[in-house]
């Protein structure tokens, strides 16, 4: 395993998922500015060394909540409205801080819709590959504002993993508000065992999975990461799960350290994305 994570440090195109959770402060739900100034810095010094990154950022619907005030909305065209409000705002955190380091911000929103359509597939990954080449930094979230039941993806952690195989990327990191992954639920089960090493993702390891998100801003669990770990793995991306409580842990797994879970890439021949789309939601 150690050189498995000495290899982080050559990954050249890198996705970063970050949670709700983990860009909002506990106690009021609020945009906590000062952890997403540093999770940019970081970002635009991974693009100084020559590397490309897309973040996946939840947080739009958090940040609509923050501005409009009420509690966590629960129907579909509460969460759509809370969106409209809550993604401008957060991109214009976004961009105004990514400037300052004179780094350019790109906004790309999805739906189930735009990976089962051929033709939409087809755009965003010519726009992804644009974007990067052009050297910017593309963000991405789910369009909340026009999905509906039947075409979203209901959790930004998978998203991650779709986007990670669309644009063919060496590196997928789920930051969350977790430390990685643990035979049973660790706020439950003190004595859960950690797992920091993956190699191949069985079966028995999928039935680990329990909806175990403690957040009142987030929506992924364990569950969710376990599948994204098979989407990433299988299109030829490592993966690793590791906690955002201290931001600054990218750089550090990045080096190499023994943080997080790592599920590594294997060579899978029968991959087909859209199967693992229809067949997961």
């Amino acid at each position: 395993m150690i050189n498995e994570r000495g290899n982080l440090k050559d990954k050249r195109r890198i996705v970063i998922k970050i949670g709700s959770s983990s860009l909002t402060h506990r106690e009021t739900g609020e945009l906590n500015l000062y952890k997403i100034e540093k999770l940019i810095r970081i970002i635009c010094d991974l693009k100084g060394e020559g590397k490309d990154v897309i973040l996946v950022s939840s947080g739009a619907i958090a940040a609509g909540r923050q501005a409009l005030g009420g509690e966590r909305p629960k129907s579909i065209s509460e969460k759509q409205a809370y969106a409209a409000v809550g993604q401008a705002r957060l991109m214009m955190v976004y961009q105004k801080l990514f400037s300052e380091y004179n780094q350019i911000a790109a906004q790309i929103l999805m739906t189930k819709d735009t990976m089962i359509r051929d033709i939409s597939r087809y755009n965003a990954q010519n726009t992804f590959d644009e974007l990067l080449r052009l050297g910017t930094i593309p963000i991405v979230n789910e369009n909340d504002t026009v999905s509906t039941h039947e075409i979203q993806f209901g959790d930004n952690d998978r998203l991650s993993a779709i986007v990670a195989a669309l644009v063919g990327v060496d590196l997928l990191l789920l930051l969350s508000d977790i430390d990685g992954l643990y035979s049973d639920d660790p706020r439950r089960n003190p004595d859960a065992k950690f797992i920091s090493y993956v190699e191949t993702i069985t079966p028995e390891l999928m039935e680990m999975g329990k909806d175990s998100s403690g957040s009142s801003v987030g929506t992924g669990g364990m569950s969710t990461k376990l599948m994204a770990a098979r989407i990433a793995t299988d299109s030829g991306s490592d993966m690793i799960i590791a906690n955002a409580d201290r931001i600054e842990i990218i750089h550090d797994i990045i080096q190499g350290k023994d943080i997080g879970t790592l599920f590594m890439a294997h060579e899978n021949y029968d991959f087909d994305l859209m199967e693992y789309i229809h067949t997961s939601y």
